[in-house]
């Protein structure tokens, strides 16, 4: 699965908000923040359905999109790319995140525990090396 870019978390940050959609509904989601044409949101779309972040199907014939990954996988690796660039060791603690919009209680305890997983796994993986 690739990474998303900036333009394509705002996509998903619109998903993430109101669920399944069509290309028409995800651009008038977007609109305001990013004002791409019609044409440029499918095209969009669908090279997020390349990468696997979204997948397509059909409703009554019409395309609708959703996300392929759960919102606390995607902002988990967005992190994990934070804290690499930042050159951060340990943990990076979830209730930094706390007055986020998008994430419920329930989804910060969630990514507190992915990045805690991350973090023993790096440092497991780190002492396998040393032997």
């Amino acid at each position: 699965m690739g990474d998303p870019s900036e333009l394509e978390l705002e996509v998903m940050k619109a998903f993430w908000r109101g669920g399944a959609m069509s290309a028409r509904e995800v651009q008038a989601a977007v609109a305001d923040t990013l004002g791409w044409s019609g044409s440029t949101t499918r095209t969009v779309l669908e090279r997020m359905v390349a990468k696997d972040l979204l997948e397509r199907g059909a409703v009554h014939g019409l395309a609708v999109y959703r996300p392929r990954k759960a919102k606390v996988a995607v902002i988990g690796g967005v992190l994990r790319r934070l804290r690499g660039l930042l050159d951060i060791d340990g943990p990076l603690p979830a209730s930094a995140f706390s007055g986020s919009q998008l994430l419920s209680a329930a989804e910060l305890d969630e990514l507190q525990a992915l990045l805690a997983a991350e973090d023993d796994a790096d440092a497991g993986s780190d002492g396998e090396e040393a032997k």
